[in-house]
């Protein structure tokens, strides 16, 4: 699945702050996207522990300490950070909203769930949404479904990517929301402007399969194969018939050899 760094918006009216600047300010005070490092490392439960008083006491502190802090809970998960989580979701600086927004992905809580929809339809930051997009793939059991239809359809290309991709999780929960995840990407597959957003839409299609009955698995094997076969853009094309292959489907690796036996694809 495509992962790009930090999201730049399509016009400059698009984010509170400039994006060039707010992007420095992101290196400086974050080194880097917090999305970038979540998983990256695996310390001992002893180190996660003492990480998590640490990060307790930083974010009772003052704006640096409180940014220190956050970055604990991007990475490990800890009950005791919800309470002094949530308000932070409401502060005045950008940078500290989307790492609340981050740390609260990574720390899920049911009493998350409206501020952050509320972010995700209303906050006027693109890189505050493009948060809310990855961190609202881990509250599948929530009322998530529709904003992330919804930003798919409508927000900046950093939004819809992640949205995409959080679409796999919140559809996974039966079939009465993998279908009509399915069919937005499906539509997103087929029309978006943007190669990221395409083949992010293409590694979710393949991610829902199992949840979804006849004819959309049809619908879905289809639309792969006529994107492997015709996108302009190889990591599209690539993306595309991974998820095809990972289908696991005799009749669609049949497929597959035969379009490899024409000479269609290598």
């Amino acid at each position: 699945m495509p992962e790009d760094g930090l999201p730049f918006p399509e016009t400059t009216h698009e984010l509170a702050l400039d994006p060039e600047v707010l992007a420095r300010e992101l290196a400086q005070e974050l080194l880097g996207d917090p999305l970038d490092e979540i998983d990256s490392v695996a310390p001992s439960s002893s180190d996660v522990a003492a990480e998590c008083d640490l990060g307790i006491e930083l974010l009772k502190g003052g704006r640096e300490q409180r940014l220190q802090g956050l970055r604990i809970f991007c990475e490990h998960r800890d009950p005791r950070a919800i309470p002094l989580l949530l308000p932070l979701l409401k502060a005045g600086c950008p940078i500290v909203r989307m790492s609340a927004v981050y740390a609260l992905g990574r720390n899920p809580h049911p009493l998350a769930v409206e501020p952050l929809l509320g972010l995700l339809g209303a906050d006027d930051n693109g890189y505050v949404r493009k948060a809310v997009a990855w961190s609202l793939g881990n509250y599948p059991e929530a009322p998530v479904l529709n904003p992330l239809i919804r930003a798919l359809e409508m927000d900046i290309s950093a939004v819809r990517l992640w949205a995409a991709s959080s679409l796999a999780d919140a559809g996974a929960t039966g079939v009465a929301k993998a279908d009509p995840a399915a069919a937005q990407l499906l539509l997103t597959l087929r029309i978006d402007s943007e190669p990221a957003v395409r083949s992010n839409s293409a590694w979710s299609l393949g991610r829902l399969y199992t949840d979804l009955v006849e004819p959309r698995q049809r619908d879905v094997v289809e639309a792969l194969l006529h994107t492997m076969l015709h996108d302009g853009d190889s990591t599209v094309r690539d993306e595309a018939r991974m998820a095809l292959e990972q289908l696991e489907q005799p009749e669609v690796l049949e497929r597959l050899q035969t379009l490899v036996d024409e000479g269609l694809i290598s």
